[in-house]
């Protein structure tokens, strides 16, 4: 165990040992709280490793669905429009008094359902815009905010300020404090010639709508909708396009033996992982994922309330975003959150990591597989 790791106990060898008795104990992420220094944070910004490969050449639009074809011509647009090069601000100060006024919105915003692409879009414009990585950022509405935590928001504009584009996948406002925050950032980010993009489920003119006041946030909301060239990407979940729905939980002892068996794995009992998440701040779940590949949980159960659903969700982006495969014991992936929670507020939050959690599942259907021969 690393220091950075806390002393939680790891899995119990004796529970279910493994066929061959030779395997050794797999990890626990209930043993792992990482620290991650600020300067990771932002180094890290960029594609996940799902998207590394993803190109606009690779993404294959839905013939019924002209809306995905359009989106990619826009796409490739917008990242030939943004220069490549960066003038320096003393070279700024003294070719102009004053910085041209941005024409037109500074930035595209993808807008559609679970699993049409929008990720798969907003990966292959960071790759096809003609700029060194180092001046290029993506990442998620979380890690966007959990960067000003660990920054503080003057450092944050600073840093950021000098990309040339900045990706946001999964824009979310879920609070008041956010909307603000992020409003003030991008509007500071747009002056410094930063060109933005950002995926999400909402338009931004109807950001806040079901989730806190709206109407009393109407002037942030409308400023940020402002930076946006709305931009619908309308189809069905590619997650979902032919195949069974979210397969069955194993039992316990199955799910243990894999875990034993499978180079990499991590194995712990779900109710004792949700309550370490809330130990750990979720900017260090990436982190705590590190090594990981697949992660094994025993006794799934609905999720006791919105903080730790939420805290979830996080976890299943970055998990999903790594493409480890989740085997899992107990409940379904679509029982894991309350009707009323999936009626509430964060509603689009859990229903994509339900599809998320399905989906590497699905994957995780090989590691049985691959010990039944």
């Amino acid at each position: 165990m690393s220091p950075s790791q806390s002393s939680s106990p790891q899995p119990d060898p004796t529970a279910a040992p493994p066929a061959d008795g030779d395997a050794a104990a797999p990890a626990a992420l209930t043993a792992r709280a990482p620290h991650v220094p600020a300067e990771r944070l932002v180094a890290e910004m960029v594609p996940p490793p799902r998207f590394q490969g993803a190109r606009f050449d690779t993404y294959i639009p839905d013939s019924k669905q002209p809306s995905q074809a359009e989106a990619v011509q826009v796409l490739s647009d917008f990242a030939d429009s943004i220069d490549g090069g960066r003038a320096t601000p003393e070279k700024r100060r003294w070719f102009a008094r004053k910085p041209a006024a941005p024409k037109g919105p500074r930035g595209v915003y993808l807008d559609g359902g679970y699993g049409v692409g929008k990720t798969h879009l907003l990966a292959s414009l960071w790759h096809a815009t003609p700029a060194p990585a180092e001046r290029k950022a993506f990442g998620t509405f979380v890690e966007l905010t959990n960067l000003v935590g660990a920054l503080g928001f003057q450092q944050t504009v600073r840093t950021l300020g000098e990309h040339r584009l900045l990706c946001i996948d999964e824009f979310e406002l879920d609070d008041p404090g956010d909307t603000v925050l992020v409003s003030t950032l991008l509007g500071k980010l747009v002056d410094a010639g930063v060109a933005l993009a950002a995926t999400s489920n909402t338009l931004p003119g109807k950001l806040g709508e079901g989730r806190f006041a709206a109407a009393d946030f109407l002037r942030e909301i409308q400023g940020l909708s402002a930076q946006f060239r709305p931009l619908r990407i309308d189809g069905e979940d590619y997650r979902h396009r032919g195949l069974p729905e979210a397969p069955a939980p194993y039992d316990d002892e199955t799910v243990t033996r894999t875990a034993y068996r499978t180079p990499g794995a991590s194995l712990d009992d779900f109710p004792s992982l949700l309550e370490h998440l809330s130990t750990v701040h979720p900017s260090r779940y990436g982190a705590m994922c590190d090594g990981i590949e697949a992660v094994c949980l025993t006794d799934v159960q609905a999720v006791p309330d919105q903080s730790t659903a939420l805290r979830l969700v996080v976890l299943a982006d970055r998990l999903y975003d790594r493409e480890v495969p989740v085997l899992a014991s107990g409940k379904a992936f679509d029982e894991l959150f309350s009707e009323e929670m999936l009626r509430g507020g964060y509603r689009k939050k859990y229903f994509r990591a339900i599809s998320r959690l399905t989906a590497l599942a699905r994957d995780a259907g090989a590691l049985v597989a691959d010990g039944s021969r």
